[in-house]
């Protein structure tokens, strides 16, 4: 499984390069802010993907295409995450606060923050971004915490799943 994970984390840069993509996956980094006390999260996720299922969702009007973007994109993405993100910290579900976005070539960088986090025992991610739209869609999760790096692979099937980290 480990193996799975890695090989995924490895493979997303170089997909970011293609134009035509057959994977769909996407990769969201979890890291543990000690001084801000909180956790600070971005997910890369293919634009075209997210396109299609907020205009699935939404508006067929919307588009994501930088220097031409809906003047309501943010909010959408803000919506859609509300509704298939959600993070657990020893065993308490917490705010995932939308801070923005931003384009990385094919890519969306998507950027969300936990905030006032105590020192972590367990922290439980449900990811079914892209899942209702792109059966086959996989979420690979990278949780970074007290020099320790743990990940989870989420699929339509499976959404969420639990790291633990001992103190």
């Amino acid at each position: 499984m480990k193996r799975t994970i890695l090989l995924f984390l490895v493979a997303l840069p170089l997909l970011a390069f293609t134009t035509v993509h057959k994977f769909y996956v996407s990769a969201t980094n979890i890291e543990y802010n000690e001084k801000q006390r909180s956790l600070q999260i971005i997910s890369h996720i293919f634009a075209d993907d997210l396109e299609d299922l907020l205009q699935t969702r939404y508006s067929e009007s919307l588009t994501l295409i930088k220097g031409n973007e809906h003047p309501a994109a943010d909010e959408f993405i803000q919506k859609y995450f509300g509704d298939k993100f959600r993070i657990t910290v020893n065993g308490g579900q917490r705010a995932v606060n939308y801070i923005g976005k931003e384009y990385d070539k094919d890519q969306l960088l998507v950027y969300l923050e936990v905030e006032d986090v105590e020192p972590i025992k367990s922290i439980g991610v449900e990811n079914s971004i892209l899942t209702d739209l792109f059966p086959e869609q996989k979420n690979v999760i990278k949780v970074e915490y007290g020099g320790k790096i743990k990940s989870l692979l989420l699929m339509r099937d499976s959404p969420g799943g639990t790291l633990k980290f001992s103190n």
